[in-house]
């Protein structure tokens, strides 16, 4: 048996554990969004930083990275790598990826996702929707253990980029940030 992984945060550009084969491709019906909290990373409980999550969006797409693992101790290995490092996340599902957006047909069916949904009773970490310069103002100043927010957000748009996604609520926030902290800088 084989696990298919599927990235659209992070995973994208830092895996963290062997797998056979990287695919880029997308998943249909959701969309990426900055509405989980990060107090383990990216932010701290007192002042948590926002990470991606998918929304559920009828007709959206989200484009990432699905990675193969084969062989049963590899398959242990990334498990026990991906319920640490995506512990905040409440929800893993298994939906379809696709590689062509002319086709109807997935090309691996059954890939793993986590998901930190909007049910505040299982995903406390769930911040949820906010205007964009309120999102970019904390994501601007939030640090956690894995560094500031704002790398996370700049290393997404560059990492979507590289795979052709030009998403646009990433982009528009990472412009946003970008404002503000050269604001900062010329104060």
């Amino acid at each position: 048996m084989v696990l298919w992984v599927f990235g659209y945060g992070s995973l994208i550009w830092k895996a963290g554990f062997r797998y056979d084969e990287r695919r880029v491709g997308f998943i249909k019906g959701f969309r990426r969004v900055f509405y989980q909290g990060s107090t383990d990373h990216r932010g701290t409980p007192d002042f948590p930083g926002r990470t991606v999550t998918l929304e559920p969006l009828r007709g959206a797409i989200c484009w990432g990275v699905a990675y193969k693992v084969s062989g049963e101790e590899d398959q242990r290995i990334a498990l026990e790598h991906l319920e640490i490092r995506e512990k905040q996340y409440d929800m893993k599902v298994y939906l379809e990826l696709y590689t062509d957006l002319a086709s109807s047909t997935p090309a691996i069916n059954h890939v793993m996702v986590y998901i930190g949904s909007a049910d505040k009773k299982a995903n406390q970490n769930y911040l949820g929707p906010a205007s964009l310069d309120e999102m970019a103002r904390q994501i601007a100043e939030a640090e956690g253990p894995s560094g500031p927010n704002r790398d996370y957000l700049f290393q997404l748009d560059d990492a979507l980029k590289q795979i052709g996604c030009d998403d646009t609520h990433v982009r528009d926030l990472s412009n946003a940030v970008r404002r503000i902290l050269s604001t900062k800088a010329a104060a």
